[in-house]
């Protein structure tokens, strides 16, 4: 079994496919430590050597920050915006979405689930 990174890569994926089982790594990403290791486009896990699953993981620890790391830089970098008490940040702390989406009828993603207000009647917009 091939663990990368600290994470298990499923044995029967192509190499590209696998590796973005990695948090921080995308597509974009595993082809170009593909590319750069020189390993098959249509290879798999199950079929890499130890040599090669090695050389994976020397590379993506010099060239990439990935799981734990990243997740903690993430988080920091939200945890700072709220303690500038920047608008980005009051979104952040009110879990409403940040970049600019409208509200009024969409985000349920990032709201929660809808709570019923009994006895309230939405009006029509005016137009």
């Amino acid at each position: 079994m091939a663990r990368i990174a600290g994470v298990n890569i499923p044995q029967n994926k192509l190499v590209r496919i696998g590796l973005t089982y990695i948090y921080g790594i995308g597509e974009k990403n595993s082809r170009e430590i593909c590319k750069s290791l020189d390993i098959s486009n249509t290879k798999r896990v199950n079929e890499l050597s130890d040599e090669e699953i090695l050389k994976i993981r020397e590379f993506i620890d010099q060239k990439f920050t990935v799981e734990g790391d990243l997740r903690r830089e993430t988080s920091l970098n939200i945890k700072r915006l709220i303690d500038l008490a920047s608008y980005r940040g009051s979104r952040h702390r009110k879990k409403l979405p940040v970049r600019g989406q409208r509200t009024r009828c969409n985000a349920r993603t990032r709201k929660g689930k809808a709570i019923a207000i009994a006895g309230k009647k939405l009006t029509p917009l005016k137009k």
